[in-house]
């Protein structure tokens, strides 16, 4: 059987990026689901309900396809953390964030409209934030690269030197675990290496 069509529902640069980097190359069709419908102190439930509406949003336009919907938080202290809102939120978030220990968490929805099938899963790296001082954080959110990022830092930027590690999947922090992807794909009966053709 033939691998079908792969669509992101998401904008995301960084996400077309990754799933461009291990050979598929998505067709990009965002959702624009608006995610303050859904609320929940649990930042696993949250991620995972906003990613498969994202999904769900999109899949109808497509007969035979993989859909995927993702979306990413960072829990902080029992806070979670979506993209601030502009740079004064940046700069309030990393003075709670530095020399701390952090959760990213990226909801994954995959649904094959030709199977009527879907598959949610969560997947969880921790981020261990550097000790950085007030000017550093100004700097940063003076790039304006925080302000596109679930947590306020992107790891393939200028916010991996503010990161002393990563404990867990790389590219979940990026915004999509490709380990994950891969045992989607296999659930759903394909290979990865199938789009590679």
């Amino acid at each position: 059987m033939g691998i079908p069509q792969f669509v992101l529902a998401s904008a995301s640069p960084a996400r077309k990026r990754l799933l461009q980097s291990i050979g598929i190359e998505p067709t990009v069709c965002a959702s624009n689901f608006d995610e303050s419908q859904v609320q929940s102190r649990d930042p696993v439930l949250l991620v995972q309900v906003l990613a498969q509406r994202k999904a769900e949003r999109v899949s109808p336009k497509f007969d035979s396809a993989l859909v995927m919907g993702c979306d990413s938080v960072l829990a902080v202290n029992g806070q979670i953390h979506g993209k601030p809102a502009n740079p004064q939120e940046a700069i309030l978030r990393w003075q709670e964030m530095r020399g701390n220990i952090g959760d990213l968490l990226t909801g994954h929805v995959l649904i094959d409209t030709s199977k009527n099938r879907m598959l949610v899963k969560c997947q969880i790296t921790k981020v261990y934030f550097a000790n950085v001082s007030d000017r550093e954080i100004e700097a940063y959110a003076a790039t304006g690269e925080p302000l596109n990022c679930a947590g306020a830092f992107a790891l393939e930027g200028k916010g991996s030197v503010l990161v002393e590690k990563i404990d867990g999947c790389h590219s979940n922090v990026i915004g999509l675990s490709l380990p994950l992807l891969r045992h989607m794909l296999a659930d759903l009966g394909y290979g990865v290496t199938g789009f590679w053709n």
